[in-house]
């Protein structure tokens, strides 16, 4: 009867190869969580500035682009001989307070956030949605106010402005109440604190811009 023999043989495995003089694989970015922000303490990415940012950057600079132009057009215009002023609806000024006060709820929601009291985060980001639905609906009814005293788009020079501007800033403040009503969503879920709020933050930082704009353009046509 044959012996049997237990082969002894030593595998090797090669040892990783380390990166000298800053040449090798770059290290595994980690993933992201619901916040956007890493949740591992030291790391910093290549580009300073997170994917978030930078779009939302870029939207407030098509934005700025876009009413700047509207600005001049109206400044210039506004010489021309066939100018003729409209008076403001009342409820813009009413309109006006409700959106500055949606700014001063939308500031406490990113703070409360920060902070970790997703609770009292909650209650503020309803109240800033419920202020926002409040304001167009007031423009909606500035626009009625316009049309009852027979001034529409084509009367004059300054209510062609007057429903274009109102109007512009009306659809870009509804795409803001869209981005908060998703992050709404992640604020009722939990998914949001203060290791991870970035979506909260950048909702925020669009949600002040539309209303400086507003006070901005509420200014222009008041002093046509």
């Amino acid at each position: 009867m044959p012996a049997i023999t237990e082969d002894t043989t030593t595998v090797r495995v090669p040892e990783p190869i380390q990166p000298r003089d800053g040449f090798g694989p770059p290290p595994r970015p980690p993933e992201e969580d619901g916040g956007g922000e890493d949740p591992r303490p030291g790391w910093r990415p290549a580009f300073p500035v997170s994917r978030g940012r930078l779009v939302l950057w870029l939207v407030l600079t098509v934005v700025v682009m876009l009413f700047a132009g509207f600005s001049s057009a109206y400044i210039i215009l506004r010489g021309a001989p066939a100018w003729q002023n409209v008076a403001l609806p009342a409820s813009l000024w009413a309109n006006t307070f409700v959106l500055l006060a949606s700014s001063v709820t939308m500031e406490w929601t990113r703070r409360r956030t920060v902070e970790g009291h997703t609770a009292s985060a909650k209650k503020w980001m309803a109240a800033t949605a419920a202020l926002g639905a409040a304001f167009l609906g007031g423009q909606v009814l500035a626009w009625m106010e316009l049309a009852g005293a027979g001034v529409y788009l084509a009367s004059t020079l300054h209510s062609s402005f007057l429903y274009i501007l109102t109007g512009m800033h009306g659809l870009h403040l509804a795409g803001g109440i869209a981005a908060l009503a998703y992050v709404s969503a992640g604020v009722f879920r939990n998914r949001y604190s203060a290791a991870g709020h970035e979506p909260v933050t950048l909702c925020a930082t669009y949600w002040h811009f539309m209303d400086g704009l507003w006070v901005y353009l509420f200014l222009l046509l008041m002093l046509a």
